[in-house]
């Protein structure tokens, strides 16, 4: 019996062909063990808390409760690959770090995966749909106003960027 698989995917812009990986190993230990993608932080592992928030296709997954034998042919991005291709600051980590929309930056990088994910989605969400969005993620050091206007501020940016 075969306990590995074979993928091909994109990991931030990257591709990759033929990698081998255990049948049973989630997203979220393939990320941080076998590519060292440290932001996709596991705590919960039962797809609960958000802290491993990643984007696969567009969509906002939990990576510690999906298999990485599911990311076959599909679009990865971590907090890792963000960033716009000249190096800088995607405008939605510019905007939490502008208005400092984080407490001890455990829960940052989700966050930011998940407002990210929201705003390619919906590029003017309301106050209401910005929260429940957020609300699917657990952080306990923050009252989330900052973090709602940081997603609305860089909404604002990056409809200027298009303009």
């Amino acid at each position: 019996m075969k306990n590995t698989t074979t993928l091909s995917f994109i990991l931030n812009s990257k591709e990759y062909e033929s990698i081998e990986v255990p049948t049973c190993v989630t997203l979220g230990d393939l990320l941080r063990e076998e590519f060292g993608l440290r932001g996709t932080n596991l705590s919960c592992n039962q797809g609960v808390c958000g802290s491993c928030t990643v984007i696969i296709d567009g969509n906002p997954i939990a990576a510690c409760h999906t298999f990485a034998f599911e990311i076959d042919g599909k679009n990865i991005r971590t907090i890792e690959g963000l960033e716009c291709a000249d190096g800088s600051l995607d405008p939605v980590q510019e905007s939490f770090a502008e208005l400092s929309a984080f407490q001890c930056g455990y829960c940052t990088p989700w966050m930011i995966m998940l407002s990210r994910a929201l705003l390619d989605q919906n590029p003017n969400p309301s106050e209401d749909l910005i929260k429940e969005w957020i609300s699917s993620n657990i952080c306990r050091c923050t009252g989330y106003a900052m973090i709602i206007e940081a997603v609305q501020l860089a909404a604002k940016k990056i409809k200027e960027s298009e303009a």
